[in-house]
């Protein structure tokens, strides 16, 4: 039985990902900012914790890892994105966007690399985007920090692999959650179209990838699309 972390855990991908470890019988702990409705639901759901925390907070972070014995994975779900022209971003919501899409992985990984150097071993999953893999319109600075996640785990995977700590990434591509929710029917059949696979994805299919990935122990330092074919 493993101990996970999952952040971002009360919705979308992070709550599918919350189930799947739970169903196995690892001990699950996530992290989420405001959902609490969702996130005590998903506690009855599935017997995992919940632990309100800002990713983007090093003193949040830091308070939520001191509730957590031992970590065994971490999987970086946690983000936020927004659609629209480059020129019309706010240097606030841009700052915005990295604070929880970048950093939001600096401080949950500087807490988990303890527990992983005294093990001597430990897994970590961050969630990219195929928009960080080949960049986006209208989704500018969603794919800047998406393109920045993938460097930081292929980097982390080269720093950390001598202490037997592996790192990857999965980059999903249009996939049925809450970020996918300002999209009309025309365009998410458009896009359906578009996917090789003939449908768009969903939450389960990505967490599936992570766990694959979490149970892969020569596995390190690569980037598992999750699109369908969209991006290849």
């Amino acid at each position: 039985m493993a101990t996970v972390v999952i952040t971002g855990g009360s919705r979308g991908i992070g709550a599918a990902t919350v189930r799947r470890f739970a169903a196995r019988g690892d001990r699950v702990f996530f992290f989420y900012e405001k959902a609490h409705d969702r996130a005590k639901a998903l506690e009855e759901e599935t017997g995992a914790t919940g632990i309100c925390c800002d990713v983007a907070r090093e003193d949040s972070v830091r308070e939520a890892f001191l509730q957590i014995p031992q970590v065994d994975i971490l999987i970086c779900c946690a983000g936020i994105s927004q659609v629209g022209l480059f020129q019309d971003v706010t240097p606030e919501a841009w700052d915005r966007m990295f604070d929880v899409n970048v950093k939001g992985i600096y401080h949950t990984v500087r807490q988990a690399i303890p527990y992983f150097l005294k093990q001597q071993k430990g897994c970590i999953l961050t969630l990219s985007s195929m928009w960080g893999q080949v960049g986006a319109s209208c989704e500018a600075a969603y794919a800047a920090t998406k393109g920045a996640v993938i460097a930081l785990t292929k980097s982390l995977a080269k720093e950390l692999g001598p202490s037997g700590i592996r790192c990857n990434c999965v980059a999903p591509g249009v996939i049925l959650t809450d970020m996918c929710a300002g999209f009309d029917r025309q365009t998410l059949d458009a896009l359906a179209e578009e996917t090789p696979l003939g449908r768009n994805g969903t939450a389960e299919d990505v967490a599936g990838a992570l766990m694959y990935l979490a149970d892969a122990p020569f596995v390190t330092g690569e980037v598992l699309s999750v699109n369908g074919g969209f991006v290849i």
